[in-house]
């Protein structure tokens, strides 16, 4: 690890002022950073604590949404009583990632922020575009069962990691932005980026500028909402395929659809195509499974991650299924 300056920034106006310093770094949580830093894959000149930050509070806004705090802590989120009656599908994301110590200490801001898992990104001796412009991607050729099906080029085959986002993809999100030059407003869904030919731009954020926030709009349907995770094993592991779904059905019929799927591209992965399909079909196994397929249409395999589009179709029908299930029983 590179010597770095440290600071501390106790509000907003100074972070944001802080960050225009060339080499500076925000330390959040630091379960993600701290780590590249030790792998000498970061190598901030500055970092700036922003754990002092009056970001942590969890809000509900006149409309009915809620306003979540950048600092905010992934246990807690996931504890939260709105959070677990009005967007289920979000604790249960959250209670899907990572070790109970590191929900801990990870927040809301560093969770959108973290960047891939990929064994290749990691590795120093291997050839990885996202670290090194224009090097190569090993993975392309190499290990690739947990490499992207949707979404990828020959330049980066990566996945993203979240849980969280995920399920704030399927739920719009709105991620808010502060910076010396005001505030801007972006939907998480567009905020991770696919990897083209520049896979070293992994978000839509700009170099000076902080998550402040993260809102979730009023939905009623997210009442009834579902993560389903599958991995290898079930303590501490990423996403081979996950779905977040949030459906609404009235008289029989799906009138509300929200999907989105996790471990299958560079960022989560909205399922737009399966809830064409779904939206005012009958809510039966084969319109789950129909859906699923049409989503799953699109999907590019690599040498080993073939079984993932199968293992999509099944995580997706199986996810609608269980809400259908759940909901005819309320």
């Amino acid at each position: 690890m590179k010597d770095f300056a440290y600071l501390t920034a106790h509000d907003v106006p100074t972070a944001v002022r802080a960050i225009t310093t060339p080499g500076a770094k925000f330390l959040g949580g630091g379960t993600n950073l701290v780590d590249l830093m030790r792998q000498n894959i970061e190598r901030p000149d500055t970092v700036i604590d922003i754990t002092q930050l009056p970001l942590d509070q969890i809000e509900e806004l006149p409309d009915g949404g809620l306003r979540i705090g950048a600092m905010v802590r992934n246990s807690r989120l996931a504890a939260h009583r709105l959070i677990r009656t009005r967007y289920p599908v979000l604790a249960q994301a959250i209670l899907a990632g990572a070790s109970g110590q590191l929900r801990n200490m990870a927040t809301v801001g560093g969770n959108v922020l973290q960047r891939t898992r990929c064994p290749y990104f990691a590795d120093l001796a291997a050839r990885c575009n996202k670290r090194e412009q224009g090097s190569g991607c090993d993975a392309i050729g190499g290990f690739n069962r947990n490499a992207a099906i949707f979404g990828a080029s020959e330049h980066c085959v990566a996945t993203h990691p979240s849980d969280m986002c995920v399920a704030l993809a399927a739920l719009d999100a709105i991620i808010e932005l502060e910076s010396v030059r005001g505030t801007r407003r972006l939907p998480l869904v567009g905020f991770h980026m696919l990897p083209g030919d520049s896979p070293q731009h992994e978000t839509a954020i700009a170099p000076d500028e902080l998550i402040t926030a993260i809102e979730l709009p009023d939905l009623p349907a997210a009442a009834r909402s579902r993560y389903r995770k599958v991995r290898d094993r079930s303590s501490y592991a990423f996403a081979l395929v996950s779905v977040a779904a949030a459906t609404e059905v009235r008289n029989g019929v799906i009138t509300e659809a929200r999907l989105a799927l996790g471990g299958v591209a560079a960022r989560p992965w909205r399922a737009h195509e399966a809830e064409r399909v779904l939206l005012g079909a009958p809510a039966t196994e084969d319109s789950f499974l129909r859906a699923a397929e049409a989503e799953l249409t699109a999907a590019v395999p690599l040498s080993q991650n073939g079984f993932k589009i199968e293992l999509a179709k099944r995580a997706i029908t199986a996810t609608l299924r269980q809400l259908h299930v759940e909901g005819s029983a309320a």
